[in-house]
This record gives C-alpha cells, structure tokens and sequence, in this order.
C-alpha cells in the first residue's frame, strides 16, 4: 500500500516548534512493507520550521501573534491533495490536533490547549475529496 504521511511522524523536524513526534511503534510496524511519503503540509504551503503557534479560529488559522496564515495552510492542503491523487495513495496518516492534520479534534483558537471538534484544513480538504485519512493511531474520522 502506498500512504502519505505527516512527515514530524516519521522523525522529521517539521513541526511548528521545530520538533518532530514520532509515530507510535506498533503503528509503525504495522506500515513496514508500505510505501510511506512524508509530507508536510505546513511546509509545502510555505511556512518556515519553527515557526509561531497557530490554531484554527472558525474558517480561518490563525498563529498567536495573529496573523492570518490561512493562505499558507489552504496552499500545503491542495498540495498534500494533489500527492495523494499523484501517488494513488491508499490513505493519508495524519497528526491529530494539529490545525492542518486535525483528523477529529483542534485546538479552539484561544492557545490556551483547549480542544474542539472539528478538523484541519489539510484533513478537511482530503475527506471532502474523498481521500481516505487516518490518524497517528490509525484510526478513521468520527464524523
């Protein structure tokens, strides 16, 4: 199987405080004989590494100075889509919570670690696409 992955999952200092968050071992022994291509969408929308905080306030992301980033995050989204249809993937594993790969829940945009439901734009995107996501523990969407 083929699967786009949240690239912090597999080891790559990608996140937003320049650090990575491994995937959990009995997950990653479970992709062994997969194709794994790691992707981040904050990335490839053009966001440094590290970069300020930012979270989801309603249909906006905003980072905790403020700044709209919505336009960067909305850019990484389409590009993860259009890997995924590149690549024929099976699925895409995504790191929960995040406001891009947020598969069932985000931070409320009060950057106080209050969660909400919802998802991220990357998540968001895919589902609506009819691409398949996952969570880091291999678990579908709740909605």
């Amino acid at each position: 199987m083929i699967w786009l992955i949240s690239a912090c999952l597999l080891g790559c200092p990608c996140r937003y405080d320049g650090r990575s968050k491994p995937i959990p071992e009995d997950i990653r022994a479970r992709l062994e004989k997969d194709i794994l291509i790691p992707v981040c969408p904050e990335c490839l929308g053009g966001l440094p590494t590290p970069r300020i905080p930012a979270e989801r306030c309603s249909s906006r992301v905003l980072n905790r100075e403020g700044r709209d980033v919505t336009e960067e995050y909305e850019r990484g989204a389409r590009e993860v889509l259009r890997l995924a249809r590149l690549y024929n993937a099976d699925g895409v594993i995504l790191r929960d919570r995040s406001p891009s790969c947020g598969t069932c829940g985000v931070y409320d945009g009060s950057f106080s670690g209050k969660l909400r439901d919802g998802m991220g734009v990357t998540a968001e995107m895919l589902l609506c696409e009819g691409i398949a996501i996952f969570d880091e523990h291999g678990e579908p969407p709740t909605r």
